[in-house]
């Protein structure tokens, strides 16, 4: 493991739009610190299959991806390396040659990334540089990349789709900005046909991958409230699609799933969360901002679960992980909890680092990325 550095801190805070932009993460509020971690006696073991290193985060959400058996990742000074998901080897590192503020987005033959002042960058599975773009303002979400484009959303609203291979941009779609939204990643998915976006205002967005085209929307959170600031209900992290579903969740709003093919709401239960949410066969997963963790059925909705015994600990999103659901927190820590009751099966330390990033699962271990830049890759036994 890497050295500890001390907490950067987690906590996404809001900014107006047309303002200059605030650090998202920052210490939380000193009336709500980080609860004491419970003892515990371990049920699971789990442990490291491999560490690797790619640099400090400085406080964006760098997330990794998987692609096939590889892990790509990537750094705030520019940093952009594919590990064997296996064993950890470096199988290619670059430098982009410019900060970056969001990544990785892969389909395992197309890496992009974000830099600052909204360029893309586009790199071939070999990390050659195949082309660059300019957006229309900062990106912090993770593009999404498929067969045929690259789309981006960018934090003045809009989404532009580039082509894979040239840059050259096939379309766009603007949307209005809330006075007040969060300085976060939500992000984008894709299927063979739509693409899905999680929007300020507590939107869920499906548009057509050919031209951008609508296709329906539909509220994850609805504002409320008698102030801007109360009335602040952004959809959070990456939606899950899961079979014929899409499952999201919104900052002051609501978690659920909706219909894939027209967005009709198969369920929604009022929940308050800054990151995204995990899915499997049975359970949605999620994580709210006072730093409970709850499993959903995912037919109904019910309430299976819930653990309260991470409080304001600044959780990142949640991975549903064999019998267990794995989750890291503001001080470095991983948790594995158990996916049918929510009790504590395990813990890991790592190094001491925020871990605002979202975890990736591929084959028998799941990956987590630290804000001082450690990957840790895990398994159970």
């Amino acid at each position: 493991m890497h050295s500890a550095v001390k907490l950067a801190g987690a906590m996404i805070l809001v900014t107006l739009a047309g303002c200059a932009s605030l650090n998202p993460f920052s210490k939380p509020p000193a009336r709500n610190p980080p609860v004491a971690l419970v003892e515990f006696k371990p049920t699971m073991a789990v442990r490291a299959m491999w560490t690797g290193s790619i640099g400090k985060s400085n406080g964006y959400a760098l997330s990794p991806a998987v692609a096939g058996t590889s892990i790509f990742a990537a750094s705030a000074d520019g940093a952009v390396a594919r590990f064997d998901a296996v064993n950890g080897n470096v199988i290619w590192r670059i430098n982009a040659g410019a900060p970056l503020t969001a990544g990785v987005g892969t389909d395992g033959n197309t890496v992009a990334v974000a830099g600052e002042k909204g360029v893309i960058f586009a790199f071939d599975g070999d990390g050659k540089l195949r082309w660059k773009a300019q957006t229309s303002s900062e990106v912090l979400s993770a593009p999404a990349v498929t067969a045929d484009l690259v789309i981006v959303r960018s934090v003045d609203n809009r989404i532009a789709a580039f082509d894979v291979a040239t840059g050259t941009r096939r379309w766009f779609l603007q949307r209005t900005t809330p006075a007040l939204t969060l300085r976060s990643s939500p992000g984008i998915i894709t299927n063979d046909t739509a693409a899905y976006a999680a929007m300020p205002g507590g939107r869920l967005l499906a548009m057509t991958l050919n031209n951008g085209a609508p296709l329906w929307e539909v509220a994850v959170g609805d504002p409320r409230g008698a102030t801007e600031l109360e009335r602040v209900s952004d959809t959070s992290g990456n939606p899950v699609i899961v079979g014929r579903e899409i499952c999201a969740v919104a900052y002051q709003g609501r978690v659920g799933c909706f219909d894939l093919a027209g967005g009709a709401v198969r369920w929604s239960k009022d929940w308050s969360s800054d990151v995204g949410v995990s899915v499997d066969q049975r359970y949605l997963f999620a994580a709210n901002d006072a730093g409970a963790v709850s499993a959903f059925a995912r037919d109904t909705g019910t309430n299976v679960w819930r653990n309260d015994k991470l409080g304001y600990r600044r959780l990142s999103a949640p991975a549903s992980f064999g019998r267990s659901v794995a989750i890291g927190d503001g001080q470095g820590f991983i948790h594995f909890l158990a996916r049918d009751d929510g009790a504590f099966l395990a813990r890991v330390a790592t190094d001491g680092s925020p871990i605002l990033a979202t975890p990736v699962v591929v084959a028998d271990r799941v990956i987590f990325q630290t804000q001082a830049g450690a990957l840790v890759a895990l398994a159970t036994e």
